[in-house]
């Protein structure tokens, strides 16, 4: 039931964030609720203040606009905030996050890739596989990068449930299974 009712706020926030009349970018808001979700993970006395039911909504409201006053929140995004407060739903903000990166991807073409790579990439190697991985996936495809040294050489990417590797482990690993066979 949970999941149900993140979805339904984050559908409801993706039908505000990508009306053209809005004038907010779909990335930039993502980032804010993401963002905003984080102070909370990372500050114990804000999740406790925020998920209190002895804290008036009202108090909540006002320590959401003086963080938002100082990270430059959009309007918006603001006001979504207000509306988890008020219906006392801060509680599940990660899954809401969850759940609206996944519904931007599905109606924006986008999509997210986990790579991980045996060192450490340049900028400009970055860019080629985001390229690459876009050509192979037909979507714009977010690159989070990591570092694995155990892969020996090349990466991994996950999109996904799909799994594409190019490391010299996973090659050794299936050279191996061919010659048991």
């Amino acid at each position: 039931m949970a999941r149900a009712v993140a979805s339904r706020y984050a559908r409801a926030l993706a039908d505000l964030v990508l009306d053209p009349r809005r004038g907010l970018p779909a990335e930039k808001a993502a980032a804010e609720v993401a963002a905003f979700h984080e102070v909370i993970r990372s500050s114990p006395d804000l999740r406790n203040v925020l998920l209190s039911p002895a804290v008036t909504p009202a108090r909540k409201r006002t320590v959401v606009a003086r963080l938002a006053d100082r990270t430059e929140m959009s309007r918006l995004v603001r006001n979504f905030l207000y509306v988890i407060i008020d219906h006392r739903r801060t509680a599940m903000l990660g899954e809401i996050v969850e759940a609206f990166r996944t519904i931007l991807d599905e109606r924006t073409g986008s999509a997210e890739a986990e790579v991980r790579a045996a060192r450490e990439l340049l900028p400009a190697e970055r860019d080629d596989i985001a390229r690459s991985l876009g050509r192979m996936t037909g979507k714009r495809v977010r690159c989070k990068f990591s570092v694995e040294e155990s892969l020996i050489g090349g990466l991994v990417a996950r999109i996904g449930s799909t799994i594409y590797d190019g490391s010299v482990r996973g090659q050794l690993d299936a050279l191996g299974r061919r010659l048991t066979e």
